[in-house]
């Protein structure tokens, strides 16, 4: 079959597409035929180090996918070969004591596709059942593979750990960015008040077209004084966060006495100021999060279903041009998904 596939580290020299076996089912999973996938930050950093996950080369990218059942168990009650499916990307190992409990999530042994394991850059990918959710007719491949990462992790940012509410305001660094733009959307399904923050004047314009009630421009204003300009001093009471050091004391100067930051990348970097005075004196929450759990995944799937959530998809390209693709999320300047489109 053909994928795209480490073969080291460094740029997209590392990046090879061309044959790779054809991943075989064992009982209680299923072969999916890919259609789609979409490119996420941590597909550039497998490719550039992958340091502190472990993996070995060569391994098939690709974290996402979308596709149409190939093989499933005759007796599954519900995959039939033919039906289009969505991948929730984590395998867990159903016995730690957090799968127990039902939160997958946190398993202390999950593999991710395109990190541990072969992912969907690939004309099949073979993963347990459960893993396979059909998705409603109205997505096309792309924009279902959209909803397993990006849009997951931000409805468990915003809804599972922020629970953000219709009257709340929110701000959301970075939009344009895959995890910000979900953001955006979910919080305005909710029908929150929503501030985002950008360098770049065209991704504001976009965002404010997109339903964004204010924008801040990160590279000429303050943003915790503009912010706090906006809400009449009094700060939002959620902060999406996904950047890490460079938007950090920002976020902590932007959210009211009580409120709520949670965060779920570093890409600035990881060290930043603490700032616990301000942290315990206003009583500031805050909450880590990292992608979701299938019950999350199966709410989000349920909330496109009634037409109520559709990824952005900023552009499409074969699995042939998986390189200029790479280029194009590693310059930053996407507004929604990049997808492949496969076979």
């Amino acid at each position: 079959m053909q994928a795209a596939y480490l073969t080291g580290h460094g740029g997209n020299e590392v990046v090879a597409i061309g044959e790779r076996p054809k991943p075989q089912r064992r009982p209680g999973e299923v072969l999916v035929r890919l259609r789609a996938a979409t490119l996420n930050r941590v597909d550039l950093y497998m490719r550039d180090s992958g340091a502190g996950i472990t993996h070995s080369l060569p391994q098939i990218m690709g974290i996402d996918g979308a596709g149409v059942v190939e093989e499933a168990d005759a007796d599954d009650p519900l995959l039939k070969p033919g039906m289009r499916v969505v991948l929730y990307p984590g395998v867990t190992c159903g016995r730690c004591e957090f799968c127990l409990r039902g939160e997958g999530v946190l398993c202390t042994s999950m593999k991710l596709l395109g990190e541990h394991r072969d992912g969907t850059l690939a004309d099949y990918v073979v993963v347990p059942a459960a893993n396979a959710l059909p998705f409603p007719d109205a997505l096309d491949f792309a924009q279902a593979a959209a909803l397993g990462v990006n849009h997951l992790t931000a409805w468990r940012m915003l809804v599972t750990k922020a629970r953000l509410q219709p009257w709340e305001t929110v701000l959301i660094f970075g939009i344009g960015g895959g995890v910000s733009l979900a953001g955006l959307q979910i919080a305005k399904m909710i029908g929150a008040r929503a501030i985002v923050t950008s360098r770049d004047e065209s991704k504001l314009e976009r965002a404010l077209q997109m339903g964004a009630d204010e924008v801040v421009n990160s590279a000429k204003d303050d943003v915790a004084k503009r912010v706090l300009a906006l809400t009449g001093g009094r700060g939002v009471d959620v902060v999406l966060e996904n950047i890490g050091t460079a938007a950090w004391p920002a976020a902590l100067k932007s959210v009211v006495r009580g409120g709520r930051i949670v965060t779920c990348g570093a890409t600035s970097g990881d060290q930043p100021g603490a700032d616990l005075r301000r942290v315990f004196i206003r009583q500031l929450q805050i909450f880590g999060s990292t992608l979701g759990d299938l019950r999350e995944f199966r709410d989000l799937l349920g909330v496109c279903e009634r037409g109520l959530l559709v990824p952005q998809i900023e552009s499409r390209w074969p699995l042939a041009q998986l390189h200029a693709a790479l280029d194009r999320l590693d310059a930053g300047e996407q507004f929604g998904k990049i997808a492949i489109e496969i076979g």
